[in-house]
């Protein structure tokens, strides 16, 4: 019997009792890929990323290992949520427009002390200014770098569009904004590499295509080190006592660990392992949650039909990621 054969007969034990819908989350595969993720980092702390996790029990348990410091969320009030429920550090992913959370953050000392907030254009500390209805405390900012690569002048780019902060220049730029503007403190930079990360090399029955990616991927790889390198130098001219410079992704944690200028890594799906990993070379890990829908009818040879959905992997809808 293989591996995950007899994780299926111990998952049907388990849950014969129960009718489905369920979901269950095996806490050795979990803790596994946990010091899987810990040791492809090398020594650099991983900050878990809250929207593949889901979970503040889980989220708690993978925090109390070696390897890992602090909280990547996914909203705003959902970091003011873990914030009060004890967590000290925790990094928002992406910026907000959410004005009453600012002004619950801008009014709470020990929120403000424990949350940071993404930043990529001088607007958003307008917006977070305008919402803070009194509040005078500090907020606590990180700046956000494009990573996607750039092919023929710009004409091609392979990756997600978030940030509109490419250069050193223009990271340099809006750090000296966030310097100038009373009642906001730089306290990091975050670069997501999904091209690198969350791409799986190795698509089944799919060879060319496999060998464009890993080609690609490296070539990423390289153009964003030197670039990330240069943009920390020009950022750290303007705020010399930085605290982190976030990166990474579960499918690049050995890689971008690798990096000098990287003090951090995220990763989050990396604890679960959907079947998206199934496509990387990088690496190799243990599903660790897998949920279970009711069979209802057989209309054919081969077909079922079962009441309910599943969870999505994170990213662009797509068969890979369906459930």
């Amino acid at each position: 019997m293989t591996a995950r054969a007899a994780d299926r007969a111990r998952y049907d034990r388990a849950t014969a009792h129960l009718d489905a819908p369920l979901a269950i989350v095996d806490l050795e595969a979990f803790d596994d890929n946990a010091d899987d993720l810990a040791a492809r980092a090398g020594g650099k702390p991983i900050r878990v990323a809250s929207k593949s996790v889901r979970c503040r029990a889980l989220l708690e348990r993978v925090l109390a290992r070696p390897g890992f410091a602090g909280i990547m969320s996914f909203t705003l009030a959902e970091s003011l949520w873990l914030a009060r429920a004890g967590f000290d550090d925790v990094l928002l992913a992406y910026p907000s427009a959410d004005r009453a959370a600012f002004a619950e953050l801008a009014a709470d000392p020990k929120l403000a002390a424990a949350v940071t907030v993404m930043v990529d254009d001088h607007s958003q500390l307008e917006l977070i200014d305008a919402s803070r209805a009194g509040g005078r405390e500090e907020i606590r900012v990180c700046l956000e770098l494009d990573t996607s690569l750039r092919l023929l002048g710009g004409r091609i780019r392979i990756g997600a569009l978030r940030s509109p902060l490419r250069s050193p220049a223009q990271l340099a730029e809006l750090a000296r904004s966030v310097a100038r503007r009373p009642g906001f403190r730089l306290v990091g930079l975050m670069a997501y590499e999904g091209h690198v990360a969350g791409v799986g090399d190795a698509v089944a029955g799919r060879p060319l295509r496999s060998r464009a990616i890993r080609l690609m991927q490296a070539a990423a790889r390289r153009e964003l080190a030197v670039r990330r390198a240069e943009v920390v130098r020009a950022v750290r001219a303007v705020a010399p006592e930085l605290e982190f410079v976030n990166g990474g992704g579960t499918g690049s944690v050995q890689h971008t660990a690798a990096e000098a200028a990287v003090t951090e890594i995220a990763a989050g799906s990396g604890l679960y392992v959907p079947r998206l990993f199934d496509n990387y070379t990088s690496f190799t890990a243990r599903p660790a949650a897998v949920f279970a829908q009711p069979v209802v009818r057989r209309p054919g040879v081969g077909v079922v039909t079962v009441l309910g959905g599943g969870y999505p992997a994170s990213g662009a809808a797509g068969a890979d990621r369906s459930p």
